[in-house]
């Protein structure tokens, strides 16, 4: 797989120091003002609503507006009209292309299982999926993702917490990889089957069919900065293509406390190929020296082009595109 599979801007200038990205993006953020408290009261966090057992998530992919007519307008409309009625509906008029995702959550665990953040849906997810289905679907002039080469990619996910972005992206790709630590393997597992019927961990759905691209494996960070190094290359989940590697590693709102930042980091690490891999990272700004350490962490391993993506997502979020090239 090309290592062109994300199409940044020429102009686009690799981030070199964690504290003057921090001070871009944080001033930023302080000049808009922004409502972050969710439907479920909570103030500074990214829950969807976690007062509910599921969720209905809802994606609409509209074709973008045909650019207004100028100089040729009067020419443009008597075309127009000797078409008859099949003319009067323009591409922006299409209706839109929906995509609905039924997702459980599991509340209880959010409260009673210590250090728990994945058992419930966060926005970020839905924010990078809505982007990212409307681009595969009406790509513009300057998508972020080259659609043909996703098609033909290997996507591994960490932290995949409900198992959202699996279920809406597994369909772009050539494979997906869901990983999280095991006591959130059932309930990605369940969200996954609830969406593709006939879908299950030990059962492979016939090739081609909605879901049969997915698999969902335990990747724990802490565990994998556990072994030595000798010992993680057979640790983590590969491609079910034989002598595949990542192409796209995707980590999503898993950037939150300072005690993980060196196992997932040493796991972006240790997953990715140089000249193949890129590693989409999306934050949601909270913690500043939270955000700064992992730039300083992965900076540091010597082995990271890291780019700053912007207009992808709105603030209070944040992507980074990162490439491994040694």
């Amino acid at each position: 797989m090309s290592s062109n599979l994300l199409k940044l801007p020429d102009v686009t200038e690799p981030v070199t120091d964690a504290d003057e990205e921090i001070f871009l993006v944080y001033t930023a953020l302080n000049q808009k003002p922004l409502d972050l408290a969710g439907p479920d009261g909570f103030h500074g966090l990214g829950h969807v609503d976690s007062r509910k057992d599921t969720l209905s998530i809802r994606f609409e992919l509209t074709a973008p507006s045909p650019p207004t007519p100028s100089s040729g307008t009067t020419e443009f409309k008597s075309a127009s009209r000797s078409k008859g009625k099949s003319a009067r509906r323009t591409r922006g008029e299409e209706t839109p292309h929906v995509i609905e995702i039924e997702l459980a959550q599991d509340k209880t665990a959010l409260r009673s299982r210590k250090g728990d953040t994945g058992s419930v849906l966060w926005r970020a997810s839905i924010a990078l999926a809505q982007v990212i289905l409307q681009q595969h679907r009406f790509p513009p002039s300057d998508p972020l993702v080259d659609k043909d080469l996703l098609r033909e990619s290997h996507i591994l996910e960490l932290g995949a917490g409900t198992g959202l972005l699996s279920i809406a992206l597994s369909a772009c790709a050539k494979s997906y990889t869901a990983t999280d630590i095991a006591p959130l393997l059932p309930l990605v597992r369940k969200n996954v089957a609830l969406n593709f019927a006939g879908w299950t961990h030990n059962t492979r759905l016939p090739e081609g069919s909605p879901g049969s691209n997915i698999s969902v494996e335990e990747l724990d960070w802490e565990t994998l900065l556990s072994l030595p190094p000798t010992g993680r290359s057979r640790y983590y989940p590969k491609p079910p293509e034989p002598n595949a590697k990542w192409d796209l590693v995707l980590i999503v709102d898993c950037i939150y406390h300072p005690s993980l930042l060196p196992a997932l980091v040493e796991t972006i690490e240790t997953v990715s190929t140089a000249g193949k891999t890129w590693a989409l990272v999306i934050v949601e700004l909270r913690q500043e020296d939270v955000v700064r350490e992992f730039l300083e962490r992965l900076l540091n391993k010597g082995t990271w082009w890291l780019f700053r993506v912007d207009r992808l997502l709105d603030l209070p979020y944040v992507v980074w595109a990162c490439q491994k090239y040694a």
